[in-house]
């Protein structure tokens, strides 16, 4: 069995039993979608979001999509991680000296990172192309954007919850501004957030068929006694279209550019009305976990058809097992 560690109690964490009989390493929530079209009034869609427990509820940052169709950075609020309410105002930031930071042209698909005592948001900002912005906040009011610590293009940043060595490290998937060649899973270390360097691959796409275009990071890594676990996405092209599924890895716990095991499998894959059908269609998404350190239990949110939000949940004991039993 493998220990959680830099993990706490999430009391209230959403959570629903596995059907009986059923045998897959994660299962989807019976009231799927969580967040459907129109979630406020100015917000057309909403997914590939991240929360985070606060003052014992929980905050996110969401995605949404305006009836412009451009994607801006949105807060909302949960009582019990699984229904919303979304700000109606999109979140404005300042830079470290607390001066308002011009809008860029679009911001999407956003992890929230806790270390130690701040929330680090992580998104696909834009700089003459996308590319990675982090920002800082202690209350989720105040967020402290740096100055564009990564060049275009780049997408899906995922901060590891703690320093290793005394470094930050971070996951990200360089490409340019489209479905091209590009999709493999790098790392880079930073003493400041600020400069990074040091990258390195860590996962290549095309080991297998769900992830033969594209593998990224999903969620923070869970840091467990005997290694790193890793969420992630891959996309493959299909005859009809991209199908994004949801797949796992576990990185070496010392050194986290080495994978000790790549599952061949994907957890999930677009099966539902709401995963096949919307405004991208046969997208499974994975953006945000909650672990509660005390029973192993994981709440796994996605973005669903780039449309909704949907949830899953599984054990850490579960889908380390399945991971291990079917790695490459």
């Amino acid at each position: 069995m493998s220990k959680i560690i830099n993990g706490k109690a999430i009391k209230n964490i959403p959570w629903e039993e596995c059907p009986k009989g059923y045998e897959g390493p994660l299962w989807r929530y019976s009231g799927n979608p969580i967040v459907k079209r129109h979630p406020s009034k100015e917000v057309a869609r909403a997914f590939n979001s991240a929360l985070v427990p606060f003052n014992g509820e929980f905050i996110g940052v969401f995605r949404g999509d305006n009836l412009d169709d451009i994607p801006h950075l949105y807060l909302g609020h949960s009582k019990d991680g699984i229904h919303f309410e979304l700000e109606e105002n999109r979140i404005q930031f300042v830079d470290q000296n607390g001066n308002p930071v011009k809008e860029t042209l679009y911001q999407y698909d956003p992890r929230v990172i806790q270390i130690e005592d701040k929330y680090f948001v992580v998104w696909c900002d834009e700089l003459n192309g996308p590319t990675i912005a982090i920002a800082e906040t202690k209350d989720f009011k105040t967020f402290k954007k740096y100055d564009n610590p990564f060049l275009p293009y780049n997408r899906n940043g995922v901060l590891f919850p703690r320093k290793i060595n005394g470094n930050y490290y971070m996951l990200s998937r360089p490409s340019d501004s489209g479905h091209t060649a590009f999709g493999d899973i790098f790392l880079s270390e930073s003493k400041d957030l600020t400069y990074w360097g040091k990258h390195r691959v860590v996962a290549q796409k095309g080991y297998e068929w769900w992830c033969a275009l594209k593998i990224g990071a999903g969620p923070v890594p869970i840091e467990l006694d005997d290694g790193w676990f890793v969420f992630t996405h891959g996309v493959n092209r299909t005859c009809n279209g991209y199908v994004y599924s949801l797949g796992a890895l576990i990185l070496d716990h010392d050194d986290v550019s080495k994978v000790k095991y790549r599952c061949k499998n994907f957890l999930l894959t677009p099966e539902m009305d709401y995963e096949t059908n919307g405004f991208v269609s046969n997208v499974i998404f994975p953006t945000c976990t909650l672990v509660d350190a005390e029973t192993g239990r994981i709440a796994l949110y996605y973005g669903a058809a780039d449309t909704y939000i949907g949830l899953a949940f599984t054990t850490v004991d579960r889908v380390v097992d399945y991971v291990k039993k079917n790695s490459r």
